[in-house]
């Protein structure tokens, strides 16, 4: 007998995947439930398990190709030379059924190096009727959020991890009863937000508990789901477009190590506790690690932008119009770092136990501020990239950034970062080193200063420049000279032309 191998549910608002990577080939004996192949989404890395014990027949999607949810991936010929079959495990498009005619909702595939994850939210309460690939809860990770449909229609019958409860990657999060119970519509009825918005349809239950996180209404926020329904990345952008430079700039949460002092009774009842998400108690112990293994230390400079500003001004247009993207000053900082790094290499290096690893590349980082979080995409080889390719690249990842659309391998691997703490308006600040790298260069902003200039007091744009640098490695006159080679280039951008 043959069976089909299809595309499971991917998620909400997520209609397509990639196959990255088939572990099994035609003529191979499988078994149920070990892993064929790997999908991978804009959002999250997919497993795909075999539902049956068997042989391996065609693989219908080569890896590489773009396929739709359902999609045919490959036949498996069941019974042939079947390997034998382990015991069953919760696959993420196909729940074990349990006694009585119910189906075990199970914690989805999390992704590599993902072991468990935190019930962030439940959109269904017991009782209620649920329709096949609804949404019933969401989870949370240190690395993304994971939406978790409904394997089957039926009545929700039984809620095993509350909200809050942290599960591991196999562990059952609730029971759907399908007995007795009537098939949900394929679209819920149009919640109050929608119908107070004046809209006829449903939005995605994430896009309502994030519009409620940010204190906005769905009249404010342009959908871009089926019919106009607001789905979470359109609320992501909204809030990114009104507040992003409010929340990025937000002290980040600190780490409680010591007990809190004593606080009165009448103090205690105006406070508001919210438990920090995952994403930020990663973000905060990073932090917090790189401050306690690095030597870190601040040096300062400020550069004079007369030119580079004067520079941009006379070709932004025709730069625009031919490359099909604005000439930023974002550019002219990385090319002006991958030149300094040249000459001063440690700054690009990394410490790995008693060795020192050089990097002959220049994979930058480029800090960004999203609702969510403080995140950093990785430009690869922007040493080896012209203007255009730097700020196409920063604008591509800066908007994958702000609509949470940023995979693990966008963020992995950076040499150097940069921190452009200028455009919230700061005029100075101290980076915190991004590990394991070994320098962070600060951006501020930039403004009219009284310089002396061959005897003369002139206003002229200023930027105050910080390199913080891990003194384990890097010396105080390697991270001067990085800095002074910094300011160099961009108060003479001729320099860089001349590789000088």
């Amino acid at each position: 007998m043959t069976i089909e191998v299809r595309v499971p549910t991917l998620g909400e608002s997520v209609t397509e995947a990639t196959v990255a990577t088939w572990f099994k080939k035609p003529g191979d004996a499988v078994a149920v439930d070990e892993m064929l192949c790997e999908l991978e989404t804009d959002k999250v890395t997919v497993e795909v398990p075999s539902p049956s014990a068997g042989v391996m027949g065609e693989i219908v999607a080569a890896e590489g190709e773009t396929v739709g949810v359902d999609a045919l991936l490959a036949t498996i010929l069941a019974g042939e030379g079947a390997a034998p079959a382990p015991a069953p495990a919760a696959a993420p498009s196909e729940a074990p059924a349990a006694a009585g005619g119910s189906t075990d909702v199970m914690v989805p595939t999390l992704g590599e190096s993902v072991t468990e994850a935190t019930v962030s939210t439940w959109f269904k309460a017991v009782g209620d009727t649920v329709a096949q690939d609804e949404m019933l809860c969401e989870l949370e990770t240190d690395k993304v959020s994971v939406e978790v449909p409904a394997p089957v229609a039926g009545v929700l019958a039984e809620i095993t991890a509350a909200e809050g409860a942290t599960v591991d990657a196999t562990a059952k999060l609730g029971v759907i009863s399908g007995s007795g119970a009537a098939a949900a519509p394929a679209v819920a009825a149009p919640t109050a937000a929608a119908a107070a918005s004046g809209k006829d349809v449903a939005n995605a239950p994430s896009a309502e508990k994030a519009m409620a996180e940010a204190g906005i209404s769905a009249a404010n926020v342009t959908g871009t789901g089926r019919d106009g329904r607001i789905m979470k990345d359109d609320v992501a952008r909204a809030v990114a477009a009104g507040s992003a430079a409010a929340v990025a700039v937000a002290p980040a949460a600190p780490v409680a190590q010591a007990p809190r002092g004593p606080v009165s009774a009448d103090d205690a009842a105006r406070e508001e506790r919210v438990k920090m998400t995952r994403l930020r108690q990663t973000i905060a112990k990073r932090l917090k690690d790189s401050q306690n293994t690095a030597a870190m230390l601040t040096t300062y400079n400020e550069v004079d932008m007369t030119e580079v500003m004067a520079l941009r001004n006379q070709y932004k247009d025709q730069f625009e119009k031919k490359h099909g993207v604005r000439l930023g000053f974002m550019s002219f900082f990385t090319k002006a770092c991958c030149h300094a790094l040249k000459e001063v290499p440690e700054v690009n290096a990394e410490i790995d136990g008693t060795d020192v690893v050089y990097k002959n590349f220049v994979h930058m980082g480029v800090a960004a501020g999203t609702p969510s979080g403080l995140v950093v995409p990785v430009i690869r080889d922007a040493d080896a990239m012209s203007f255009a390719g730097i700020e196409k690249a920063i604008s591509e990842k800066g908007k994958r950034a702000r609509d949470g659309k940023l995979s693990m391998a966008e963020m992995q691997g950076g040499t150097f970062t940069i921190s452009n703490g200028g455009v919230y308006g700061s005029l100075m600040s101290s980076p915190i080193l991004n590990p394991p790298q070994s320098g962070i260069l600060g951006m501020h902003k930039i403004q009219d200063r009284p310089m002396a200039i061959n005897g003369q007091v002139v206003i002229r744009p200023m930027m105050y420049l910080a390199l913080s640098y891990d003194h384990r490695i890097v010396d105080g006159k390697g991270a001067v000279t990085f800095l002074v080679r910094v300011k160099e280039a961009l108060e003479d951008p001729r320099r860089l032309l001349m590789d000088l």
